[in-house]
């Protein structure tokens, strides 16, 4: 019992709730021996269905990945410029206006 209390504490399944989430990208593979493509796909089903928000909740699943990425040489430039343009998208979201700069010299 106590194991199962330890593990259950930090589930990320098991502890979504209704409220507000950030913007999300969540990846899995049909070559995934780790973790098959169904989980991911679950667990972005129930993050859906709770988020109280209008953050991005996007999922993306390849059929050539695996557990450790695509194989091949350029593979791995294409996942991180997708991780970037994703990350590049939220950042319009974001309001910088209450940014002020520091003052170097007054």
């Amino acid at each position: 019992k106590e194991v199962f209390d330890y593990i259950y504490q930090y589930d990320p399944y098991l502890n979504i709730r209704q409220q507000n989430y950030p913007h999300m990208l969540v990846t899995g593979g049909m070559l995934d021996i780790r973790v098959p493509y169904w989980q991911p796909a679950k667990y972005v089903a129930k993050l859906r269905a709770h988020k109280t928000d209008n953050n991005f909740l996007l999922l993306r699943t390849t059929k050539d990945l695996g557990h450790y990425g695509e194989g091949g040489r350029y593979s791995s430039l294409l996942e991180t410029a997708f991780d970037y343009a994703f990350l590049m998208k939220c950042m319009e979201t974001v309001s910088y206006t209450h940014l002020t700069l520091p003052t170097i010299y007054s």
